[in-house]
């Protein structure tokens, strides 16, 4: 994926939900399977030699799948194992060292919650896709401050980045939020947490079909 084809299921691993190396391989392969074109492989834990393993099997998974396998929040496990690229909050370090440490080619993400300002930075800072949220209640991060939907035309209007929406996104209100201006939608639970994970990413993959 090039970043000007930035767009589509974007899946979050989780390593509460999944944690063995089996099961996430399992579950982000069934995503793949079903159209995820985007995966993020979050864990905080302090574990780093889990952390290199299971990113480098991701990355080996992925690229079966000619998608792009971003980390979340570690440039350098992203450099250590092979990754397209990192996904950085607002306090996970300067966009410009991670840029520096992965080159131009990499896929750097931001996190902007609820903050046109945040994007705006990011975007001068020479982010390639910005995330808002949460726009609806979520499991993974229930403090979150709730973003508005219309945010994201207003960010359109202004910002010229992919743009992901998260936050308690669900097959039934993806639509809507793919209607209101998200490239992508960022998802947990709804996608990961499923019975059958193959058939619920087609589930949202067939909502972008329809959208374009």
């Amino acid at each position: 994926m090039s970043k000007v084809d930035l767009q589509g299921l974007y899946a979050i691993t989780d390593s509460v939900l999944m944690p063995t190396d089996q099961d996430l391989l399992s579950r982000v392969e069934a995503a793949l399977k079903g159209g995820t074109r985007i995966v993020q492989y979050r864990d905080k834990s302090d574990d780093a030699d889990k952390r290199l393993r299971q990113a480098k099997a991701l990355v080996d998974l992925c690229q079966q799948f000619q998608v792009p396998l971003i980390i979340n929040d570690d440039a350098k496990l992203a450099k250590d194992a092979g990754a397209a690229g990192v996904h950085l909050g607002q306090s996970d370090g300067l966009l410009a060292e991670a840029r520096i440490l992965l080159g131009p080619d990499a896929i750097i993400g931001i996190t902007c919650h609820d903050s046109l300002a945040f994007a705006r930075e990011g975007q001068r800072a020479g982010a390639d896709y910005i995330a808002y949220g949460a726009f609806y209640a979520s499991k993974t991060k229930p403090n979150a401050s709730p973003a508005p939907l219309s945010l994201l035309a207003e960010s359109k209007a202004q910002i010229k980045l992919p743009t992901v929406a998260i936050g308690g996104i669900t097959v039934d209100n993806a639509a809507q939020t793919l209607a209101a201006g998200a490239d992508m939608l960022a998802v947990v639970h709804s996608l990961l947490a499923a019975d059958d994970v193959e058939l619920q990413a087609s589930r949202f993959s067939q909502l972008f079909s329809s959208d374009s």
